[in-house]
C-alpha cells in the first residue's frame, strides 16, 4: 500500500474518529434535570475533554494534509508534516491503551492527555480522591507501558457524575 493511500486511509479514520466523539458527545453527554420542571444541561467532564481534544486533532490532521498535499516528497516540509501526522498517531495509541489500562483498575473513567512539543503527561480520573497506592499503581502501569521513569506526570482526581 502506497504512502498515499495510507495517509489518507489514517485521516479518514481520524475523521471517523471526531464525528464519533462529537455523537458521543451530543448523545450521551447532556441529560436533563432540574427541580423546577426546566431541564439544565450537564456535561462530563471526560466526554467533553474527548470531544475537543478530537475535534482538535482533527483540524491538525487537516491542516497536515493539506502541507504533505502542497509539497513533494522530497522537501522539508513533507518530512515534517508526515513525522509530525505519525507522532500525533503514536501519542493517540498511547493515550487510548493508559486510559484504557487506568479503568481495568476499577475507575469508570479516565482520560490522559500527552504533550506533543513538551514531556508533560496529564492524568485525569474519575474518582473524587485517590490514595498513595493507587497513584503508585498508575505510575507503575504507566512506565511499563511508556518506559518513562521520570517525567512531568501529573495525576488528578476528577470526579464526574457517570
Amino acid at each position: 500500500m502506497s504512502n498515499t493511500k495510507k495517509i489518507a486511509l489514517m485521516s479518514t479514520l481520524v475523521l471517523l474518529l471526531a464525528v464519533t466523539a462529537v455523537f458521543n458527545f451530543v448523545l450521551a453527554g447532556t441529560r436533563p434535570a432540574n427541580a423546577d420542571g426546566g431541564t439544565q444541561t450537564t456535561v462530563n467532564f471526560f466526554t467533553a475533554h474527548r470531544a475537543e481534544r478530537a475535534s482538535t486533532r482533527s483540524e491538525e490532521f487537516v491542516q497536515l494534509d493539506g502541507i504533505i498535499a502542497a509539497y513533494a516528497k522530497d522537501t522539508e516540509e513533507y518530512a515534517e508534516a508526515v513525522a509530525a501526522k505519525q507522532k500525533m498517531v503514536s501519542i493517540m495509541e498511547d493515550e487510548l491503551v493508559i486510559e484504557t489500562m487506568i479503568r481495568s483498575l476499577g475507575f469508570s473513567d479516565a482520560v490522559v492527555a500527552i504533550g506533543t512539543e513538551s514531556d508533560n503527561i496529564n492524568i485525569f480520573i474519575n474518582s473524587s480522591e485517590l490514595n498513595a497506592e493507587t497513584v503508585l499503581k498508575i505510575f507503575s502501569m504507566f512506565e511499563e507501558e511508556k518506559g518513562i521513569r521520570n517525567g512531568n506526570i501529573i495525576i488528578m482526581p476528577v470526579y464526574a457524575e457517570s
